[in-house]
Formats: C-alpha cells, structure tokens, sequence
C-alpha cells in the first residue's frame, strides 16, 4: 500500500510516500511544500493546492493521512492551516485518496508508544523505524513521516480486526 503523509500548514507543509509491504515501510519521498509570506493567502493556497496535485499525480497514494487540526492560543494562524488543510483534503479527494486523520497525541502513540512523546522522541523514532541516515528536516517534513507511520500502523490493526471478527 502507499501511504503519504502531510503535516498541514500555510508555510510549510510537510509530505512523505511510504510504501508499506507488511511490517515493513520504505520511504518513497518526502520533503517540504513551502510558500512565502509576503504572497496572498489565496495565492499560497493555490500554491499549496497545485503541488499537492502534482504529487498526488505522480506518485498515486492509496491513502492520504493529514495531522487533525489543533487549536492554539493563535486562532488566526489555526484559521489558516486549516484552509491549508481544506485545499490539501480537496487535492486528495480529487485524485480518489483515502483520508484519514489523526491527532497529535494519535500520531505519537503510533510512532513512540506515548501520546505525550516530546518531538525530538518521535523524530528520533522516525529515523530508526525507516532506517534513515538522520532526521529529516525541517520538522515537518518529519512530522509527515510519522503521520504517515501512524496510518501505516492504524491500517495494521484494522485489518487485523478485519481478520478475526470474520
């Protein structure tokens, strides 16, 4: 199954491919959508929109797992990323993803063992799990890895239940 993961934001946002064979997980790619600030929301929105159509054309995910939205004392900077969220879940649709989401504490319990994880413990589990040299940067891009575990994790199980409620 492919996988891709996105940390949502207006910014940055954070993509990763994984395949997943079993229990095993090879990253496929990942890095970073970035847009400027001095442009229009609306402008970084189409920016965000268009590469995520692009990836999603070339590299076909089955499922597409987004990081829920979480709100901060910063509700304008939470309005954003979640028109961020809003164009990135209209690409995947686009293309016939599956969405999932998940939420923070989700994505560490998945990728540590702990929903109160610190950061710097799920990159290092990022890097261990997928075997990489060192812990993609920036954060998000890890971020998105570790979602993209999450759901890899999440979709184990399923069908695992699957397998034995029948």
């Amino acid at each position: 199954m492919r996988i891709m993961g996105i940390d949502p934001g207006i910014e940055i946002v954070g993509f990763a491919i994984l395949d997943q064979c079993g229990n095993n997980f090879k990253p496929v790619d990942y890095g970073s959508i970035r847009t400027e600030s001095k442009l229009s929301t609306a402008t970084r929105l189409k920016q965000i929109y268009d590469a995520c159509t692009t990836l999603f054309e070339n590299y076909h995910p089955e499922v597409v797992a987004i990081e829920k939205l979480f709100f901060n004392k910063n509700e304008k900077t939470a309005m954003i990323v979640g028109q961020a969220r809003g164009v990135i879940m209209l690409a995947a649709e686009e293309a016939g993803a599956t969405i999932t989401e998940y939420t923070p504490g989700q994505v560490k319990m998945a990728v540590v063992g702990y929903g109160r994880a610190e950061k710097k413990q799920v990159q290092e589990m990022v890097k261990a799990i997928l075997s990489l040299p060192r812990v993609p940067k920036p954060d998000d891009v890890a971020d998105a890895l570790a979602i993209a575990i999450c759901e890899a994790h999440s979709s184990q199980v399923a069908r695992g239940w699957r397998g034995v409620l029948k």
